[in-house]
């Protein structure tokens, strides 16, 4: 069955870039979040990233407009409303696996039968919700980088219970936003989130140690590895609340040490310096 209608459960920071890909490659999209005031603020950050493409010439302002109209006619605090109908969901709630068993158990209920229920989760295996739903062949992981509209790679988590059929048709979905589906196994992490969180990670061991300030060792990323950015600015991009739990959510699945949040990192969050969604992280956004 061709997929027309996407629907997105979550409008924070990987959820309001994910709606806005799926509704710039055409996709009747609809988006449901907990509160109105989430819903605007989300589309609010979908707008002000359209305004990007346009002032770059990427976009023109009407299509800018219809893209931002449509969402918001679409958006709700209602999962019965906005999943209804749809041909390819995708979940992208906060990491919490309590919170992501419900809204599928609520997706297995509302959906129809031949609907593809994804999860952009980073951490938890696909497997333990494929389980709570009566259709686990059409349930699968798509973890979608952040932020959505710029990062290429998607992985793609085939559960135990995923059908071929449902891979296929993901992959054909993801690529259709203009994005490169890469299929890696259900295991604690999958690929990226193993990676770069032990390299964030270790990142604030050293700086706990005194090897080098913040500022150097991202400087060090930038100029040595050539990345955009630093594992400091990532972390205060993600969110060191996220990182945590990720890191956390691997360590209780394997009880392998490397992967416990560093002393500095459990504080932060403590703390409430979270990044920059919090105004202060590892550098100063106030």
């Amino acid at each position: 069955m061709n997929i027309k209608k996407a629907c997105v459960v979550g409008i924070g920071v990987m959820g309001n870039g994910l709606a806005q890909v799926c509704a710039q490659a055409g996709y009747d999209t609809s988006v449901v979040s907990r509160s109105e005031e989430s819903l605007e603020r989300g589309i609010a950050k979908i707008k002000g990233n359209l305004a990007v493409l346009v002032k770059k010439g990427h976009m023109q302002q009407e299509e800018a407009d219809r893209i931002v109209d449509a969402l918001r006619a679409r958006a709700t605090t209602s999962l019965e409303e906005g999943a209804n109908g749809a041909d390819f969901v995708i979940e992208a709630v906060y990491e919490d696996l309590d919170l992501k068993k419900e809204i599928f158990r609520e997706l297995d209920r509302i959906c129809p039968e031949h609907t593809i229920l994804a999860s952009n989760t980073s951490t938890f295996p696909i497997v333990a919700l494929a389980t709570v739903t009566k259709r686990p062949d059409k349930v699968i992981g798509t973890h979608f980088m952040n932020p959505p509209p710029f990062i290429q790679g998607v992985e793609i988590i085939k559960s135990l219970f995923t059908s071929e059929d449902t891979v296929n048709r993901t992959k054909e979905f993801v690529k259709s936003l203009g994005k490169e589906p890469i299929e890696v196994k259900d295991s604690p992490g999958f690929v990226v989130s193993r990676m770069i969180c032990l390299v964030m990670n270790e990142a604030v061991r050293m700086h706990e140690e005194s090897v080098a300030s913040v500022e150097d060792i991202d400087k060090i990323a930038r100029l040595c590895f050539n990345w955009p950015i630093g594992p400091f600015q990532l972390l205060d991009l993600i969110g060191i609340d996220i990182v945590a739990a990720v890191l956390n959510a691997m360590y209780d699945e394997t009880g392998w040490e490397r992967f416990k949040p560093s002393l500095l990192m459990v504080q932060m969050v403590r703390a409430g310096w979270t990044g920059r969604k919090a105004g202060k992280g590892f550098y100063d956004y106030t």
